[in-house]
């Protein structure tokens, strides 16, 4: 496995904050005003216990948090009133306790453009941009945006997904995506490109993917990694997700990722991931 070199700058922007990410990978931290999110040690949906959770999270090192209200699977309905109630006042506490940037996960643009006016810089948005009015919102409020793939759509199972070349066509999805939200107005740095890892894919589809990871990062967006404990590294090794069974694996899909190129790193285990970066970036650095 070769590794990814940018040959010129890869900038994101969130916020006031320009990061160049040709040599360096950020860590986003996860935290989920869920009751039902599928790693339980992240549904943090007691407001103390995500908080708390938050606070170790940047203690450990994360560049930036990621707070979501529902979970992107099959489940109970939740309605945009109460996503709002969920997300909307933690991002305005985060904003508050931290300095670091926030993103909120979420396909809705109301959610979106809530949260970006209480301090949220980034969108990310699995849906791909099916509500018509996200990237208006994000153009709007001075925010970024990830373009994500998915072959239907959030909380819809599927479970047949079938593709005659799966790299390529995340690639010219994400290349139209891309293209849509320049349109609107978000200009560079401020677009970051996903392949959506088990959105859709079999488990061989997201392995694919994640060893193709430089396909993605040679567009010159930024390129987000979410591998941390999904279900195609359970499939491959014969791991379930009690007592963090697949936390090795998951950051060794981080070593892998960064190696070819991804630039943000979404996970759970920050303190883990983030001296997966450093260690990667030392060893670049003797080199």
């Amino acid at each position: 496995m070769r590794a990814y070199r940018a040959d010129r700058p890869v900038p994101l922007v969130l916020g006031a904050v320009r990061f160049d990410l040709a040599q360096r990978a950020l860590v986003m931290g996860i935290l989920n005003r869920t009751p039902d999110s599928f790693y339980a040690p992240a549904a943090t949906f007691s407001l103390d216990d995500l908080y708390r959770r938050a606070d170790r999270l940047v203690a450990e090192g994360a560049d930036l948090l990621d707070v979501g209200g529902v979970k992107a699977g099959p489940g109970d309905e939740v309605t945009e009133t109460e996503e709002l109630e969920r997300v909307t006042p933690v991002v305005a506490e985060l904003r508050r306790r931290f300095d670091v940037p926030l993103s909120v996960d979420t396909w809705r643009a109301s959610v979106a453009a809530a949260c970006f006016a209480v301090g949220a810089s980034l969108g990310n948005d699995i849906s791909g941009f099916a509500d018509e009015n996200y990237l208006t919102v994000a153009a709007r409020a001075g925010a970024s945006v990830v373009a994500t793939h998915i072959r239907l759509r959030p909380r819809v199972a599927d479970p047949t997904p079938h593709y005659d070349d799966v790299v390529a066509t995340v690639r010219d999805y994400l290349v139209e995506r891309w293209s849509w939200a320049s349109a609107a107005g978000l200009g560079e740095g401020r677009v970051v490109l996903d392949a959506g890892l088990d959105l859709g894919k079999t488990p061989s589809h997201s392995l694919e993917l994640l060893r193709s990871t430089d396909a993605l990062a040679r567009l010159g967006a930024p390129v987000l990694l979410s591998a941390s404990n999904k279900t195609f590294l359970g499939a491959h090794l014969g791991l379930e997700l009690e007592n963090d069974a697949r936390r090795d694996a998951s950051n060794a899909a981080a070593a892998v990722g960064i190696t070819l190129g991804a630039r943000v790193v979404r996970a759970h285990d920050v303190a883990g991931t983030v001296r997966v970066r450093d260690t990667l970036a030392r060893i670049v650095e003797a080199a």
